[in-house]
């Protein structure tokens, strides 16, 4: 085998390697189910699980186990309203699970449904002719079930964070509960756990791409050099083949944690979409 095809090998083995973790992640990606029933909560804790800054070492791609807080408030579906103020106000957090017997996820209690008591005001109805029926009901709602949104949205602890916080994005929501095969709680995550995997120190980062980037330049070690600093990671040197530029540059900025990177690879570099010489954070 030449030096090319060998090249080209590892290149393939390595993309080939990323595509099946893609398609893992989408079928890891929840999906919510409706259900009934009446349960007791877990222990509380707020948001953010573990202190920034701990544990945050770790090689490989990060998956939303990684981050998310295990002990999680919740309620039931006969939880008085409230108490579910009291409980969102108490815990600071910005939305609850409502979960039946065994810990199944059945819906989500939000901020946003608990103020619907706020428009709910006789005086006040003139102003809602186009208000959704189910946001009328919650503003009449006197329990958890009359309030929660549902079915609820949810993901699996192996889905990756990118796909967290694609669902977060596209349901404008700022807590996902994670539950398993079953659907059954097992910890939620947040915004704030999403971008724990931003503070990954430097070296941890240098030490993961390189080793991204010898399995496809396997035979230029010593040729491509890698830097990061607070995240954006620089690469340079002149690998010996120009057609493996273009998806070294992707490879690293497809590393949880790179805020950016910058290409200083000789041989007339393609940059990919969001990543280049100007530091531009990838897409």
């Amino acid at each position: 085998m030449s030096r090319r095809e060998a090249h080209f090998d590892a290149m393939l083995r390595r993309l080939g390697a990323v595509y099946y973790q893609a398609l893992r992640e989408e079928a890891a990606a929840a999906v919510a189910a409706p259900a009934a029933g009446a349960a007791t909560g877990l222990p509380a804790r707020r948001d953010g699980g573990a202190e920034a800054g701990q544990g945050l070492r770790h090689r490989g791609r990060w998956r939303v186990h990684d981050v998310m807080t295990a002990d999680v408030v919740t309620a039931d579906r006969n939880m008085p309203y409230k108490q579910v103020a009291k409980l969102l106000t108490d815990q600071r957090v910005s939305a609850i699970p409502v979960v039946a017997k065994g810990g199944r996820v059945i819906g989500m209690v939000s901020e946003a449904d608990v103020l619907r008591k706020a428009e709910r005001r006789p005086s006040r109805w003139g102003s809602l002719p186009g208000r959704a029926r189910r946001d009328r009901a919650k503003a009449r709602a006197r329990t958890a079930g009359q309030l929660m949104t549902s079915p609820a949205v949810t993901i699996h602890p192996d889905a990756s964070l990118s796909a967290a916080a694609r669902l977060m994005n596209a349901h404008h929501m700022r807590r996902l509960p994670v539950v398993d095969a079953a659907g059954d709680l097992v910890g939620i995550v947040g915004r704030r756990d999403l971008m724990k995997v931003f503070l990954r120190p430097d070296e941890e980062l240098t030490a993961e791409v390189s080793d991204v980037l010898g399995q496809i330049l396997p035979e230029d070690a010593g040729r491509v050099t890698v830097g990061v600093c607070d995240g954006v990671v620089t690469l340079g040197g002149a690998p010996g083949d120009e057609d493996l530029i273009p998806v070294a540059i992707g490879l690293a900025a497809g590393v949880d944690g790179v805020v950016a990177v910058v290409s200083k690879l000789t041989g007339g570099a393609r940059h990919r979409p969001g990543s280049g010489r100007d530091g531009a954070p990838p897409g």
